[in-house]
């Protein structure tokens, strides 16, 4: 079984096969057999595992699991205790309500990598970050999750999954180490691994 971590760059594709306009996980990870546990839509950024193993997969991959991921969400506007209480409980989206989830502010990360190309300042209009982290991963969840409760996300980051976070691995965008294969068994315990 492989097990890889990649730190996808904002912009790339969540698969290995050609995309006429934007780059793919092929352009950073050269490892034949993979495939994504999971997805990243293009605009996001941040950790993807990705896995040869079908029943890793599917651990990583489906709410049944339980498995948590945690998201960093630059909003726009003031902060707004109603908001993030609403994000809390669960919120229904039209065709599906999200499950309750963690939700709170953070300050602005200062060990976050720059974003290419950078997301466009407005003076008049101000900004922060929340954490917030899903059992669950719907198509673009937490971005029609931060809109319905009035806070577009501006920027989104996935920072770990389970016990993996994309920070104590030192991936910098585009980078990406193998795991050992008892890593999501492993509650809480983060190993550094070499990047490639």
């Amino acid at each position: 079984m492989t097990l890889l971590a990649l730190n996808k760059p904002f912009g790339t594709i969540c698969q290995f096969s050609p995309h006429p306009t934007r780059p793919t996980l092929a352009e950073w990870v050269a490892r034949p057999g993979v495939y994504p546990a999971g997805r990243l839509d293009a605009d996001s950024e941040g950790l993807l595992l990705l896995t040869d193993d079908g029943r890793l997969q599917s651990r990583i991959a489906e709410p049944e699991r339980k498995l948590p991921k945690t998201y960093w969400a630059q909003v726009e506007g003031e902060y707004d205790d109603t908001a993030v209480a609403r994000l809390r409980a669960g919120l229904d989206l039209g065709d599906f309500v999200t499950r309750p989830c963690a939700a709170h502010e953070i300050a602005q990360p200062d060990h976050l990598w720059p974003r290419q190309p950078p997301i466009r300042y407005r003076a008049s209009i101000p900004t922060h970050w929340l954490e917030i982290t899903l059992i669950e991963g719907k198509n673009r969840q937490v971005r029609r999750m931060t809109a319905a409760v009035g806070k577009p996300t501006l920027r989104l980051v996935r920072v770990a999954i389970g016990p993996v976070d994309v920070f104590s691995l030192n991936l910098a965008p585009g980078q990406w180490c193998e795991l050992p294969q008892q890593t999501l068994t492993l509650s809480g315990q983060r190993q550094r691994r070499v990047p490639r």
